[in-house]
């Protein structure tokens, strides 16, 4: 299904962010989004949230850790324009987003749809010499397994959530004896979810042991949200691929090719898939949501086929235009955990407007559909380390002590020499402050 929005941006296509000081970056976006003086604020100073809240949130706290937070402009989907809040602290990724989406939005941007939001809670049961007979057992019982679910959570089977079914796995060699694993199957509604079927999973344990006589061990959801997918779709002319250097049928064939890489190597389908995760985790990240489950669902569901692959799927239509797709579990929520205590995840999601954890997952399949695709143009034409090292010339003049306009002056020295490195970024920051010139024949 696809979640559509009521409204939002009119328009994500904030032309020269980039050139704005983020005082004017962060107008423009509150500009665009409507944002309310007083959540324009938290990002007037650092430290929104506040130690006491942070306290709150995990053990033994003894400060905060800040990351970058960037806006990806630029996005289109399901006819939609958003506002993409990134937090992460590697360069490229928010401007490659934001590059891909600009070239998408002109190609008709992302269509994108979700799955129920479903999700597993695993019932382990061990001591039983007849495994088979036990599930049989289970699945006779289903109606009353679920009616002792969901008496946990009157509220969500209010919302129209809820247990929906169950499974029943069964592995009659595992070491140490049989055991069988029943599995709830819940739709969480606008939530992770986590919490909610583990207690679902705890109350039903006893009913467990006294159909199947055996013993319930681990009471616990998975992270492989198998039944609760996000899916993304680009397709792309060659005309919005060409460069000075290729025209767009070589930019598309050898984009072909890189993917073909990815989808036979292991050894590149894990750079290749990381990639993805450069767009997915950052917004993950921002809305205060698990990106450790994310990864953890993303990189088995790589592995569906027997092999480890590609979670991109890249083509080429009868027309001649490339044809991106992504397909992974997204078992994210906007409500309950980090995404309502942190002050900054609550402005994430004002940020894009969004109404449910179904759009949420929609927009991250774009995202990570979005960096693979720039990962790739960027290898398989002019090679990674071009735009990448630009930017990265930047944390390295800063690492070297430039401040304000310095940075900039000694980044683009040090990209254009392609020697990004401390030592050189010193030796050019004396030169500036000195007075002397910084492009010679060294830079030139």
């Amino acid at each position: 299904m696809s979640v559509k929005r009521q409204s939002g941006v009119a328009n994500s296509r904030l032309e020269g962010l980039r050139n704005l000081t983020p005082a004017q970056r962060w107008e423009r976006v509150v500009d665009a989004t409507g944002l309310s003086a007083q959540d324009a604020a938290l990002l007037s100073a650092p430290g929104a949230l506040s130690l006491a809240t942070a306290d709150g949130m995990i053990e033994n706290v003894v400060g905060t850790f800040e990351l970058p937070l960037g806006i990806a402009a630029n996005f289109i989907v399901n006819g939609h324009d958003y506002l993409v809040p990134m937090a992460v602290e590697e360069p490229s990724v928010v401007a490659a987003a934001s590059f891909m989406a600009r070239i998408v939005r002109d190609c008709g941007g992302f269509e994108t749809s979700v799955t129920a939001p479903l999700m597993r809670a695993q019932v382990q049961i061990v001591g039983v010499s007849d495994p088979y007979g036990a599930r049989l057992k289970l699945l006779a019982k289903r109606e009353r397994i679920i009616a002792a679910a969901n008496a946990c959570d009157k509220v969500l089977v209010e919302l129209g959530g809820g247990c929906r079914d169950l499974e029943v796995h069964v592995f009659p060699e595992a070491p140490g004896g049989a055991i069988a694993v029943m599995h709830l199957i819940v739709d969480v509604r606008d939530a992770m979810g986590a919490n909610t079927v583990n207690t679902m999973a705890e109350r039903v344990a006893p009913l467990v042991e006294e159909l199947t006589g055996g013993s319930v061990r681990l009471r616990i959801l998975s992270n492989l949200a198998d039944l609760r997918l996000a899916r993304a779709r680009v397709e792309i002319t060659p005309r919005a691929l060409a460069t000075k250097d290729f025209t767009g049928e070589e930019v598309i064939d050898r984009m072909l090719e890189a993917y073909r890489f990815a989808a036979i190597d292991p050894y590149r389908a894990a750079t290749h898939n990381k990639g993805i995760m450069n767009g997915i985790d950052p917004l993950i990240v921002a809305t205060g949501n698990d990106w450790r489950a994310i990864e953890a669902g993303a990189h088995v569901w790589a592995t569906r086929k027997g092999h480890y692959t590609s979670l991109t799927t890249w083509e080429k239509d009868r027309r001649g235009c490339l044809v991106g797709t992504l397909e992974l579990p997204m078992a994210v929520g906007i409500v309950g955990g980090a995404t309502k205590t942190h002050p900054l995840a609550r402005l994430a999601l004002k940020i894009l407007n969004i109404s449910s954890a179904g759009e949420l997952a929609q927009l991250c399949a774009a995202l990570g559909l979005a960096q693979n695709m720039a990962a790739i143009r960027a290898l398989a034409t002019e090679g990674i380390q071009r735009g990448h090292m630009a930017l990265h010339a930047r944390n390295i003049a800063i690492v070297a002590g430039a401040s304000g306009e310095e940075i900039d002056a000694v980044a683009r020295v040090l990209a254009k020499s392609h020697d990004v490195r401390v030592e050189r970024a010193r030796d050019l920051l004396e030169k500036l402050r000195q007075g002397e010139p910084t492009t010679g024949a060294k830079e030139a």
